[in-house]
């Protein structure tokens, strides 16, 4: 039996029958059938064009992809590029491949837990360290360890070409609160250190201003509190990763890859 790729789509869904479907999401077919028949699919964090590439070369004509298309979260930005040249070449080629894309952000991130903070929890290799779970972050206890040296594992458990501190990289932490993706903001990040008494927040990214300027004047104090800051694809990859498996488990017939992306900056 033929499985086309809206069925992908609804066990992709499956999980959050018993959370209210949102009104506005940016989790939609970008293109392509939705009858058609899936040959293979993909998940990656970025839809490069690369990624998409490889996908096709490989006979994947399903993409699953968190992020959008077109450089912005929202879809409108299309209109906008509408006459960009690097815009035009990358929607040809969808169209003459004929890979369909569909993006799976807000209900990812729905899932209970997060299917994104899931597969960073075991890439970290943290899972008998977790304590609590909310929405938006996760708190883990663990044996005291320099801040240097749980960055250090954290570059080599993701992969990423570097991580950066801010606060006291010495400082010896046990409770760390751990958000994956846009949520290193002040507002979310910084309220961890009182309420729930954590030495650490890791998280993907925030604006500098606010969670890093935090840890450093609480540094300035004596206090000792850090923040280790992994990158936004960084600390949400290993989340597409973790969907592929699941796909896998849920399509047995149908290949299914992660394909992840390359570091998007390079340090000089």
């Amino acid at each position: 039996m033929s499985v086309k790729v809206q069925d992908v789509i609804e066990i992709l869904l499956a999980p959050l029958a018993q959370v209210e479907r949102l009104e506005q999401t940016v989790d939609t077919l970008k293109c392509g059938d939705p009858a058609m028949e899936v040959t293979g699919i993909v998940t990656t964090f970025m839809p490069t064009q690369r990624v998409l590439e490889e996908a096709a070369s490989v006979g994947a004509n399903l993409v699953i992809a968190h992020e959008g298309l077109y450089y912005h979260h929202e879809d409108a930005t299309e209109q906008k590029l509408k006459h960009d040249p690097v815009y035009e070449i990358k929607q040809q080629f969808l169209h003459r491949s004929g890979v369909a894309v569909f993006r799976f952000h807000d209900y990812l991130h729905r899932y209970r837990p997060d299917g994104i903070m899931e597969g960073l929890i075991d890439a970290l290799g943290w899972r008998s360290f977790v304590v609590k779970q909310q929405y938006a972050w996760t708190i883990v206890e663990m044996p005291a360890t320099a801040v240097q040296d749980i960055a250090a594992h954290v570059k080599a458990s993701i992969g990423a070409p570097f991580v950066r501190i801010a606060g006291n990289a010495s400082a010896r932490c046990k409770r760390i609160g751990l958000l994956a993706g846009y949520r290193g903001g002040g507002e979310l990040a910084i309220p961890l250190f009182e309420q729930e008494k954590v030495d650490l927040v890791v998280y993907g990214e925030g604006p500098e201003w606010e969670t890093p300027e935090y840890v450093r004047d609480a540094a300035h104090q004596g206090r000792e509190r850090a923040a280790i800051v992994l990158g936004h694809a960084e600390s949400e990859m290993a989340g597409m990763k973790w969907l592929a498996e699941r796909i896998e488990q849920k399509f047995p017939s149908i290949p299914v890859r992660f394909i992840p992306n390359e570091p998007v900056f390079r340090i000089l």
